[in-house]
């Protein structure tokens, strides 16, 4: 057996378990299976510089921001009430919408631009009393779907999708007049703005990143100040991705940043400096049942739908894969192609 992508005994010597019950656990479970029992995710204390229940501490100086942490990453109660509490959320999917407030969450972000056949499932979490916030970009949205009694969502606040960097593919630039024209057609349901530096992925180094962090939040801040220039509340102000929310050095003009990511990590995040690979805090274990020595190769029970089709590397300096491999003490194991 080995394990990818995280090192579980080093997690494990972290949380106090002894290594040898760590074998014996995942000896006797079945395999395939993703170790994130045992991992360092604990709930963040406020530390000076670093935002409140979020990313790892800041040094000294760093702006501090409440988190709405999104919870995406995880799929976990669990872990979202480990890290984060009964705190603000975000959701990508109304389905982890609704298991979050199934579990208690009253105040979640559902930050996907919002379509006309999932409303009536948004009109169910406002019956059960959530506070649920959606996203849209477009000026005929709001006349066609959220003004209409029937949708019984008189109740519902919407943030207007600002495009900081062109990575999304949606929403609107801070200085395009449909910013002004879609919160005039929101009306009592505007609530503020949000945007997602997706560009701050591929910032290879501090500097880019602080570069990434501080035009996410101009752009933030220049859209919410054209509509209160234009007499439209923004009370909102949302920014986030885990790579600028550990490198922003100024927060001014925001109210909010939501991050994910950062719960356990990834090699993404590592490779471009945002962690490092004793910081990944899931792996996927797996048992060896072929071994070709004529090819270099051994085989696993655990192919790309264990370990994610999602290959982020692969566009990066250093593509790995599916992931490191290491043994169950987290050493890694060496590798040739």
């Amino acid at each position: 057996m080995f394990g990818l992508r995280g090192a579980p005994g080093q997690v494990a010597k972290r949380l106090g378990i002894s290594r040898t019950g760590l074998y014996t656990d995942l000896a006797e479970l079945r395999r395939p299976l993703r170790d994130r029992s045992r991992h360092p995710v604990r709930p963040r204390r406020r530390r000076p510089g670093g935002p409140q229940r979020g990313p790892p501490a800041r040094p000294p100086g760093r702006p501090r921001r409440p988190l709405r942490l999104h919870v995406k990453t995880a799929k976990s109660v669990e872990v979202a009430r480990r890290v984060h509490g009964d705190c603000p959320i975000t959701a990508s999917t109304l389905a982890e919408a609704e298991h979050s407030a199934d579990a208690g969450y009253r105040d979640i972000l559902y930050a996907v631009g919002i379509a006309p056949h999932k409303l009536p499932r948004v009109a169910a979490l406002l019956r059960r009393g959530v506070t649920l916030t959606v996203l849209l970009d477009t000026p005929c949205k709001p006349r066609r779907w959220l003004g209409s009694p029937r949708r019984k969502s008189s109740a519902l606040p919407a943030l207007v999708e600002i495009d900081c960097d062109g990575h999304r593919g949606g929403g609107v630039v801070p200085a395009d007049p449909a910013l002004v024209e879609i919160g005039r057609a929101l009306g009592p349901h505007l609530a503020g703005v949000l945007t997602h530096a997706g560009e701050s992925y591929f910032a290879s180094s501090r500097e880019a990143q602080r570069e990434a962090a501080a035009q996410e939040r101009d752009a933030a801040v220049e859209a919410a100040t054209t509509l209160r220039d234009a007499s439209l509340p923004c009370a909102i102000v949302s920014v986030g991705s885990t790579p600028t929310a550990h490198a922003a050095t100024d927060l001014t003009g925001v109210t909010e940043v939501r991050a994910g990511n950062f719960v356990f990590f990834d090699l993404v995040m590592a490779s471009i400096g945002v962690c490092s690979t004793d910081d990944l805090a899931l792996s996927v274990v797996v048992t060896v049942i072929g071994h070709q020595p004529d090819r270099n190769r051994v085989l696993t029970d655990g192919g790309w739908m264990a370990t994610s089709r999602d290959r982020g590397t692969q566009v990066q300096a250093v593509d790995q894969g599916y992931g490191l491999v290491t043994d169950l003490d987290g050493r890694l194991v060496p590798t040739s192609s």
